[in-house]
């Protein structure tokens, strides 16, 4: 008799689907899909996401006896999950995850997306929605047979409706079950959320050493729904064009960049903008950076500037803000409104902006149509060589060309017109 047979016939079944698995899988890396029809493909890519699903449904329970069984522990593992990810390359994070997920298909309550999970019906990703929608019912107002239905209709929906939107039908599955109690529920579910946000708020910088500083935060929904909305209306693509390198041609150029770059961007001019009135004070004064240079630096001389942090800057960065500072006199208009403010200022009054967006109609750029409410001001006569605030002297451009004024390979010139044209320098 075969000895070897009879101990694989002897096997636990888990075991079997494993070695069953392995060998229909034998070859398959040498298996072309592109011979495969239009209908074929139809049928089959759903039906390997299905597969999977189950295959992923068997981990699950195997990694929930692996953590009963402390597996890793006899190799110095802190946790299953951890041994998991190590064994495996997946990383602890997606690990703990899943394990979390496994623990909570274990538990009976749960038993309904349990069994669609291992039909194929749910991915992990909406059981895991729909587990969270259901534990953060609270127990004193749902009480087990509503938080049951609850999930049997989240499994139901599940065939329509990805994690995504499973989660958003979960925040609102008791107005269609239960409309009597769910607005008690939201309210006790939104506080908490909120306390639980405030509470864990977060902020970290880390400076890289190489002119960069990285760093990660978490903020409540409501404070970033509004630090996203300011953003998103320095970073449109009507407000702004790049503001980092410049293009070759700057005054043709589109200049297209990421999103992510436009609202890191448009973060910087979010800080470098904000009014002195604005600023939170420290010791009752205003909680400014001071950029200390020589006269020296101002003119081009020099290479650097310092902050009273500590750290340096280019010289070309400190012209650059110090286009939007000032020093005396000051002119008024017909209305005592400040319009020539010398170098008294370090921005240009809203009647002056008035006054030169009216005079240029936008971006004074040739060829550039951005409007002026998304352009800066921009002195003709660089204040490092006694420029003034006002609105002879004020020029609008849109930040892309903002930049490029201040960037010493290119030359900006003034045409009859009042329009400005850039020229790289050879």
């Amino acid at each position: 008799m075969d000895s070897g047979g009879a101990s694989r016939t002897h096997q636990h079944p888990l075991l079997r689907l494993r070695a069953q698995l392995e060998d229909a899988l034998v070859g398959a890396d040498d298996t072309h899909a592109w011979s495969l029809r239009h209908e074929e493909l139809t049928e089959l890519l759903p039906a390997l996401t299905r597969i999977r699903t189950r295959v992923q449904a068997v981990e699950l329970a195997v990694a929930t006896q692996a953590q009963r069984e402390t597996v890793g522990s006899s190799v110095g593992a802190g946790n299953t999950a951890a041994w998991w990810a190590i064994e495996t390359g997946m990383r602890k994070p997606a690990a703990h995850a899943l394990m979390k997920v496994a623990e909570a298909l274990d538990d009976d309550a749960h038993a309904v997306t349990a069994q669609a999970l291992a039909r194929g019906e749910v991915l992990v990703e909406q059981a895991r929605a729909i587990i969270d929608a259901v534990e953060t019912l609270p127990t004193d107002l749902v009480d087990a047979e509503l938080r049951a239905r609850a999930e049997k209709d989240l499994v139901a929906l599940a065939e329509h409706h990805d994690a995504k939107e499973l989660r958003v039908l979960g925040r609102r599955i008791l107005e269609v079950i239960a409309p009597e109690m769910a607005e008690e529920v939201e309210k006790r579910l939104l506080e908490r959320e909120e306390r639980r946000a405030r509470e864990s708020c977060r902020l970290s910088m880390r400076d890289d050493g190489q002119g960069s500083v990285h760093g990660r935060f978490k903020i409540p929904a409501l404070e970033a729904a509004m630090l996203r909305k300011h953003l998103d209306a320095l970073a449109a693509p009507r407000h702004r064009a790049a503001t980092g390198e410049p293009v070759s041609e700057p005054a043709t150029g589109s200049g297209r960049v990421s999103r992510p770059l436009r609202l890191g961007q448009a973060f910087c001019e979010y800080i470098r903008t904000r009014e002195e009135s604005g600023t939170p004070r420290a010791g009752g004064v205003a909680a400014t950076v001071t950029v200390t240079m020589s006269l020296q630096s101002l003119l081009g001389a020099d290479a650097a500037a310092h902050l009273d942090t500590g750290d340096r800057i280019s010289a070309a960065e400190a012209r650059r803000l110090a286009c939007e500072a000032g020093i005396i006199p000051v002119v008024l208009g017909g209305r005592s409104e400040p319009l020539d403010v010398g170098r008294a200022r370090r921005f240009h009054t809203k009647a002056q902006r008035v006054a030169i967006a009216h005079r240029d109609g936008g971006c004074a750029t040739e060829g550039c149509d951005w409007p002026p409410g998304m352009c800066h001001v921009h002195h003709r006569t660089p204040w490092s060589h006694g420029g003034g605030t006002s609105v002879r002297e004020g020029l609008m451009l849109c930040p892309r060309h903002h930049t490029i004024a201040h960037d010493a390979r290119y030359q900006m010139r003034c045409g009859p017109s009042g329009k400005v044209t850039f020229n790289r320098r050879t």
